[in-house]
């Protein structure tokens, strides 16, 4: 009886820190491994435990430059009244175009297309900023390679 009282008090405890979640955030995911780098993020919630994620990034070195737009569907449950994990998945859209230097011929580019997916933490503090750390694994469906990683850290204000 006991453990059933524990298991009540935990579900109700993650429902109440649910409705804890504000409903839009924006603010910078700054990543890092094969991933887009500094990207413009935004949050929507859309039910109580639901929300979807758009980020918007870019990337630029020597041998190619990138934009893409990435949106995942996420479900995220609280682990206290400022603590939660999330999960989700979803896609990337964006343009890709290689320097004609570096390669030493005409200039190729073209769409890229993934499936992503995405797990992390987030803690928001009570004056509306948010700091979050994910992983976000991609398997490229058109252009850019096979499988792709990236970890980031995220900061948003909260509204």
């Amino acid at each position: 009886m006991k453990k059933l009282l524990f298991v009540f008090a935990m579900l109700l405890s993650f429902n109440m820190a649910n409705a804890q979640f504000s409903n839009n955030g924006i603010g910078l995911r700054l990543g890092s491994g094969e991933g887009f780098g500094t990207e413009i993020s935004f949050q929507h919630r859309l039910k109580d435990v639901n929300r979807i994620e758009l980020d918007l990034g870019t990337t630029s070195n020597n041998q190619y430059s990138a934009w893409s737009l990435a949106g995942i569907y996420q479900w995220s449950y609280g682990i206290d009244d400022h603590l939660s994990w999330f999960a989700g998945a979803g896609g990337r859209i964006g343009s890709w175009s290689q320097n004609k230097a570096y390669i030493g011929e005409d200039n190729s580019g073209g769409m890229l297309l993934s499936a992503v997916g995405n797990v992390g933490l987030e803690y928001s503090f009570p004056i509306g900023i948010q700091i979050g750390l994910d992983a976000r694994p991609e398997i490229g469906l058109i252009h850019g390679g096979l499988l792709r990683n990236s970890l980031a850290l995220s900061i948003r204000y909260q509204f």
